[in-house]
Formats: structure tokens, sequence, C-alpha cells
């Protein structure tokens, strides 16, 4: 039977995984294919899914994930043992990469592009997609560091 500490590392393993396969898609795909729009559209798509997003079925892993990751990090460093560390420091790279990434930078980056009016697109989309993605590509590597290492954590704890 598992342990609880383990089964809080399987929850935040699936929505770490969730959130971070999100990122990863705007990374890989959904930002180069609004590139591809004339500004106007690219920027008023985005403008479009910043709001889109601020819903129950992403807030619930984004969020839930970085309370089961304090959870997890504070019962991993209190019991010890063997993977303790491993999941501490995933639950902390998910703190630090998805959720602290996403609330220092790109959420003041979307803030800013939902009251710029579309006429400015030609000079700020670009430089808004750049800064983003840039910002956007450290939480999501963050976030791959969070599921190896809770996965690590999982694998070598005591069953």
């Amino acid at each position: 039977m598992p342990t609880l500490l383990q089964l809080l590392a399987i929850a935040a393993l699936v929505g770490g995984g969730l959130v971070t396969g999100l990122l990863f898609a705007f990374s890989l795909v959904v930002m180069r294919a609004l590139l591809e729009l004339p500004p106007e559209e690219g920027m008023s798509t985005m403008q479009r899914i910043n709001l889109l997003i601020v819903r129950p079925l992403f807030l619930l892993p984004f969020l839930g994930t970085a309370l089961l990751c304090v959870v997890l990090a504070a019962g991993a460093l209190w019991q010890g043992g063997a993977g303790a560390l491993a999941l501490a420091a995933g639950a902390l790279a998910y703190l630090l990469g998805p959720l602290g990434v996403t609330v220092a930078f790109n959420v003041p980056l979307n803030n800013r592009l939902a009251r710029v009016d579309l006429r400015e697109a030609q000079l700020l989309w670009p430089r808004y997609v750049n800064d983003w993605l840039r910002w956007n590509h450290v939480r999501t590597a963050l976030g791959a560091v969070s599921i190896a290492l809770l996965a690590w954590g999982l694998a070598v704890s005591p069953a």
C-alpha cells in the first residue's frame, strides 16, 4: 500500500505533467503559429487565450499542484529517508518554475499585453513573443526537471 507521501508525489507528478505539457506545447507550437499570423491577429488571439486560460480546469492542476508541492516538500523533508531530497527538490522546481516564473514574468507580460491596442501590434507583438517565450522556456524546463526529480524520488522511496 502506498504511503501518503507517495500518493502526494503521484498527484504532483500528474499535475506537474499536465501543466508542463501545456507549457511545452506553447513553446513548441502555439506561439510560433501565432507569430506566423499578421501581428494584429496573433496578438488578438493571445489576448483571448490569456482570458480563456483562467478557468478552473487549468487553475486546479496549476495551483493544486503548487499546493501539493508545498505539502510534499515539507513532508519529504520531515520524513527523510530514501528519495526525500529528490521529492523536495522536485517540488521546489515546480514552485520556482511553472508557478514562480509564471507569476513573476509571464502573467505581468500578459497583463501588459491586455492593455495594448491592436494598432500597436506591429511594434509590440514580436517583442512580447520573444520575452514571453524566453520565460516560457525557463518554466517548461524547470517543470521537466520537477517531473524527473519527483519520479526519481518516488522510484527510490521505500514501498
